[in-house]
C-alpha cells in the first residue's frame, strides 16, 4: 500500500502562538513530525505539505504575514509538493487529491496543527476519501480554548478528545513510535 505523510500547517503564527506562552498540548509533536519526515524521505515515499494562507490582512496565516512562513523543522525540499489552502479541510479548494491521484497514494497519515482544527479537518476529508487515514497523536499539537459557554478546556483535553473522536471510525489514531515500525 502507498503511503504519503501529510504535512499540516506547521507554520510560524502557531511557533509565535508558543513564544508567547499559550498554553499547548503534545510538546515533543516537532520531534516526532521530524521523525517521520527523516523515515519518509529516507525510504523516498511522498510527503506532502499543506499549508494555511489566511484571507484577512489581519490573520497571522495571512501570506504576507510572518506567521505564513513555514517553520524550519518542517520546510518542505524541492521535490515535495505544497499545497495551499484557505479553509480547514488540505482537500477542500486544492489539489491535494490529485496529487495524491497521480502519486498513487492509497493511504495518508497525517501530522502538525492543530490537532483539532486543520488537521482533524483534513482526516475527515481523507476517510471521506477513502484515504484509510492514520492520525499521529503525538506529532499533533493545539491549544486550549473556551467554549461558547465560557467553559475552559485545557490543550490536553481537547487533544485527547479529538483523538478520541477519530479513533475506529475515522480514522486509526496511532503514535509516531508505532507508524515507524509500520
Amino acid at each position: 500500500m502507498k503511503l504519503a505523510l501529510l504535512v499540516i500547517d506547521v507554520q510560524m503564527a502557531l511557533a509565535h502562538e508558543d513564544a508567547s506562552g499559550t498554553e499547548r498540548s503534545c510538546p515533543e509533536a516537532e520531534d516526532n513530525l521530524a521523525a517521520l519526515l527523516q523515515k519518509f524521505r529516507q525510504s523516498d515515499e511522498t510527503v506532502v505539505h499543506i499549508h494555511h494562507h489566511g484571507t484577512d490582512p489581519e490573520d497571522p496565516f495571512h501570506p504576507e504575514a510572518p506567521g505564513s512562513a513555514v517553520q524550519p523543522v518542517a520546510a518542505p525540499l524541492p521535490d515535495e509538493p505544497v499545497i495551499v489552502k484557505t479553509g480547514s479541510s488540505g482537500f477542500v479548494g486544492t489539489d491535494l487529491q490529485k496529487t495524491l491521484e497521480q502519486n498513487g497514494i492509497e493511504r495518508v497519515i497525517l501530522c502538525g496543527a492543530t490537532a483539532n482544527h486543520c488537521v482533524e479537518s483534513t482526516t475527515r476529508s481523507a476517510a471521506d476519501l477513502g484515504y484509510s487515514p492514520i492520525y499521529a497523536g503525538d506529532a499533533v499539537w493545539t491549544y486550549g480554548i473556551i467554549g461558547p459557554d465560557g467553559t475552559s478546556h485545557s490543550a490536553e483535553l481537547i487533544h485527547s478528545v479529538s483523538m478520541a473522536t477519530l479513533e475506529g471510525e475515522i480514522a486509526a489514531v496511532m503514535n509516531t513510535k508505532d507508524i515507524l515500525e509500520m
